[in-house]
C-alpha cells in the first residue's frame, strides 16, 4: 500500500537502539510504516529535506502548560533576572491598563529577592505600583506569591489570620508583610477570579502552539484542575490537540488553590479521557523548596533567626498516609509523580513505594518530580524499585534557583544537586521535565546542552554545577524523546521513530552531533501523527 508520506534526504536519528540511523522515513495512517523509502501513490506527500537532522518529537515529563498559556495571554510577565525596582516599573506600567480594582496576576520573580520583598516597605511600594490595585506575583518555583495590600483585604488576610496549614504568612509585629509562603497563597489564588471555559482552551492551546515550536509533541502535565481536563478533552474532540497528553491529578494542592482535589477527582478523571488525552497520574506535593526551607532534608540547613540551626524542613504528610494515597491510587489504576526536593523527602518516597511494590503492583509507574537532592545510599534505590528521575533543566547549571538555594545549604551540599550520571549509571530511568513556566521556556535543547556541560547554556553564569554528573549527548537526547516517554506510559505510541508508533518527529536546524552549540539548536518543523504542526 502507497504511504501517505515519505521523507527523504534526511539524516534521522531513531533514539531505537535496535536500529538507530536511517536516511529516509515513511508514514501511514499517522504511524511510521519504514525507516526507508516506501511505495508511492499519486496522492503520496514527498519531502526532500536536504539532508536535515530528524529526530523523535520531545516528550516533556513535566510542564505546567495550562498555567503557561495563561501567562502567556492573561498575565503579567517577566524573568527571573528582573530587579525589584524594574518588576515595580512593570507593575505600573501594566496597572495603567488596568481597571480601577481590577486584578494584576503574574511573574515570576527570583527566589534570591525573598529577602527584599519580605518587608511592609516592599508591600508599599507594589501598592504605589498598582494604584492600590490587587496584585499577586509568584516567584520562580510558583510555590511562593508576593501580593499587594488589596489582595490582602480581598483575601480576608488580616493580623489576626493564622497561617494555614503548609503555609507561612510573613509578618511584620503580626501585620502581614506581602509574602505568601507555599499553601499561604492559596488563600489568595482563590479570590484572583476564574478563567471561562473558553480562556481555558485558548490557554491550553496556545501552550501546545509554544511547545511545537520547540519540537515538543507529548508532554505531562504536573498539577490538573477539572478546567484544564476539560478544555483538554474539548480541544481533542474538536480535532485541535496536537500532543499526546498525560494528565496528573492533584491529591494535595499547596500552591494552585484548585477545587475538587484527591478523591473527587479521581472519581470524574476517567470521564476526561479523550484519544491523546490520559488522565494516568496522581500528583503529591511531599515538600515545598529549598529557597524558602521548606524541603525536607535528613540534615539541616544552615541556622538562620527564624528557625535556628537544627531545621531540617517537613513533609507534607507523614510516611503511612503517603504510603495509603499510593495504594488507593495503584488499586484505582492511576501512576503517581511526586514532588520531592530535598533528600528526605525523596526517601520517604521511595520508602512508600517499595511497601506498594511489596503489595503486587509491579505495574505502577512512579517519578520522583526533581529529586534535586538524593542521598547517595538512595540512588540505587530507583532502579530497584522501577522509579523514574523526573528532572528539570534550570536545576543542573549555575542558575537563580542554584543561587538562592546555596543562600540556605552548606556549600557542600548545595553544591551537589541532580546526580543525573549516577542516576543513569545505577540503571534508572531517567526523563526530562522543563517544569516551565517555572522555567523561562520549554527548550529542551537548553536542557539537553546543560545535560552535557553542566554550565549554564545561556553563557550568562560561570562555573559548573557538579561536572562530575554530566552525561552524553545520546544519553541526554534519550532523557527528552524515550525516556519521557516511558516515564509516562506514552512509548507504546511515541518516543521514538520505530515503525508503528506515531509519526512524531521534529526537523533542526544543525546535526546536535555535529555542532559546538547544542543550546543554539532551533527546530525548523514539528510533525504529528504525520502532519506538519510548526514551521519556523
Amino acid at each position: 500500500m502507497a504511504a501517505d508520506l515519505v521523507l527523504t534526504n534526511a539524516v534521522v536519528y531513531t533514539v531505537d537502539a535496535v536500529r538507530p540511523w536511517a536516511s529516509a522515513l515513511a508514514v501511514s495512517g499517522g504511524k511510521i510504516v519504514a525507516l526507508e523509502d516506501a511505495e508511492r501513490g499519486p496522492k503520496t506527500e514527498v519531502v526532500d529535506l536536504g539532508g536535515a537532522f530528524v529526530l523523535p518529537g520531545l516528550v516533556d515529563v513535566h510542564n505546567h502548560h495550562a498555567m503557561a498559556g495563561r501567562a502567556e495571554l492573561f498575565e503579567l510577565t517577566f524573568g527571573a533576572d528582573a530587579s525589584l525596582d524594574e518588576i515595580l516599573g512593570l507593575v505600573r506600567a501594566r496597572a495603567a491598563t488596568l481597571g480601577p480594582d481590577e486584578w494584576l496576576t503574574g511573574g515570576a520573580w527570583a527566589s534570591t529577592l525573598v529577602s527584599a520583598l519580605s518587608t511592609t516597605v516592599a508591600r508599599r511600594a507594589l501598592d504605589d505600583a498598582a494604584g492600590g490595585r490587587p496584585v499577586s506575583l509568584s516567584d520562580d518555583s510558583r510555590h511562593n506569591r508576593w501580593v499587594s495590600t488589596r489582595a490582602l483585604e480581598l483575601a480576608g488576610i488580616t493580623a489576626g489570620t493564622p497561617d494555614p496549614p503548609g503555609g507561612v504568612l510573613v509578618r511584620d509585629g503580626g501585620e502581614p508583610r506581602g509574602l505568601l509562603r507555599e499553601a499561604a497563597g492559596v488563600l489568595v489564588e482563590r479570590v484572583t477570579g476564574a478563567l471561562t471555559p473558553e480562556q481555558h482552551r485558548r490557554a491550553s492551546r496556545r501552550a501546545i502552539e509554544i511547545l511545537h515550536g520547540f519540537g515538543v509533541t507529548a508532554f505531562q502535565d504536573a498539577g490538573v484542575s477539572t478546567d484544564i481536563l476539560g478544555a483538554l478533552r474539548s480541544l481533542d474532540l474538536a480535532g485541535e490537540l496536537d500532543a499526546w497528553v498525560v494528565s496528573s491529578l492533584l491529591v494535595n494542592d499547596p500552591i494552585f488553590g484548585v477545587d475538587p482535589i484527591g478523591a473527587p477527582l479521581l472519581e470524574v478523571a476517567e470521564s476526561y479521557r479523550s484519544p491523546h488525552h490520559r488522565p494516568d497520574f496522581v500528583k503529591i506535593f511531599l515538600d515545598g523548596v529549598p529557597p524558602t526551607r521548606t524541603a525536607a532534608f535528613l540534615e539541616p540547613y544552615l541556622p538562620d533567626e527564624t528557625h535556628g540551626g537544627c531545621f531540617h524542613g517537613s513533609t507534607t504528610m507523614p510516611p503511612a498516609e503517603l504510603t495509603e494515597w499510593l495504594l488507593t491510587a495503584a488499586a484505582a489504576g492511576f501512576s503517581a509523580k511526586v514532588h520531592c526536593t530535598g533528600d528526605a523527602s525523596v526517601r520517604q518516597f521511595l520508602d512508600a513505594v517499595a511497601k506498594v511494590r511489596a503489595a503486587g503492583f509491579a505495574d505502577t509507574r512512579f517519578q520522583v518530580a526533581h529529586g534535586q537532592f538524593v542521598h547517595p545510599d538512595d540512588l540505587p534505590r530507583f532502579a530497584e524499585l522501577g522509579v523514574a528521575a523526573d528532572i528539570s533543566p534550570f536545576l543542573w547549571v549555575p542558575g537563580v534557583i542554584p543561587s538562592a538555594i546555596a543562600e540556605v545549604l552548606p556549600a557542600s551540599r548545595a553544591s551537589r544537586m541532580q546526580p543525573n550520571r549516577a542516576l543513569l549509571d545505577s540503571g534508572a530511568l531517567v526523563a526530562g521535565g522543563s517544569d516551565w513556566p517555572v522555567s523561562e521556556s520549554p527548550n529542551a535543547w537548553e536542557g539537553i546542552a546543560g545535560l552535557v556541560t553542566r554550565e549554564d547554556p545561556s553563557g550568562r553564569r560561570p562555573g559548573a554545577l557538579w561536572p562530575e554528573q554530566a552525561i552524553t549527548l545520546a544519553e541526554a537526547i534519550e532523557v527528552f524523546t524515550l525516556g519521557g516517554a516511558r516515564a509516562c506510559g506514552l512509548d507504546d505510541v511515541t518516543g521514538s521513530l520505530t515503525p508503528g508508533r506515531s509519526a512524531d518527529f521534529v526537523v533542526l536546524d544543525r546535526d546536535p552531533f555535529r555542532t559546538t552549540d547544542v543550546a543554539g539548536t532551533k527546530v525548523t518543523e514539528t510533525w504529528f501523527e504525520g502532519r506538519r504542526v510548526f514551521v519556523r
